[in-house]
């Protein structure tokens, strides 16, 4: 299989992992030894104003509407920690890896130290944890039509409301997620 690095897996209606029903995965790696993404559209009840004051970051101002953004369940794998998805920028941090022409990944504190600051001018989204699969595993999940896959698309990703992901990522395949049938058949 081609590797899925820099693509949605939206998850079938059949899906009924409480954490991945409805979810939309960007996956961030996959090859030979598995896959890691973070879920893009189950947010928590917590803003990154938040969270920053959590982790003792200095906010410049709290009226920055981007501080009013919610984070997201990233995956049930360690949430505790963080991971930032943003676009590119001239600007580069401790631990970043750019995923595609469109969507970096960083999961060191110095992006959120620039974030508070308002020196963070980047579309980006913030997680705690991530989704995990050993080799083989999510292969075989698409093999049990438990995801629908598509190549992503960062204006789904930046700037989409977390409610409509699930929906829009579904229909960039033409597919109407409302539509289909919970079950899959076989002949």
């Amino acid at each position: 299989m081609e590797s899925l690095q820099n693509h949605f897996i939206i998850a079938m209606p059949n899906l009924e992992d409480p954490f991945f029903q409805r979810s939309v995965t960007y996956i961030c790696e996959h090859n030979d030894e598995g896959a890691m993404g973070v879920v893009i559209n189950h947010p928590i009840d917590v803003q990154v104003a938040d969270l920053l004051q959590q982790l003792e970051i200095k906010i410049a101002s709290h009226d920055t509407p981007a501080l009013q953004q919610h984070v997201y369940a990233g995956g049930p794998l360690a949430r505790d920690r963080g991971f930032v998805l943003h676009r590119p920028s001239e600007k580069t941090w401790r631990s970043s890896l750019q995923i595609s022409p469109e969507v970096v990944i960083t999961t060191s504190t110095d992006v959120l130290e620039d974030i508070a600051a308002g020196d963070f001018e980047q579309d980006y989204l913030i997680t705690l944890g991530y989704a995990g699969w050993e080799a083989g595993q999510l292969e075989q999940e698409l093999a049990d039509n438990s995801w629908l896959t598509c190549a992503a698309d960062a204006e789904v990703l930046f700037n989409t409301t977390a409610a409509e992901r699930w929906q829009k990522a579904a229909a960039m395949l033409g597919i109407d997620v409302w539509q289909l049938a919970p079950g899959a058949g076989h002949a």
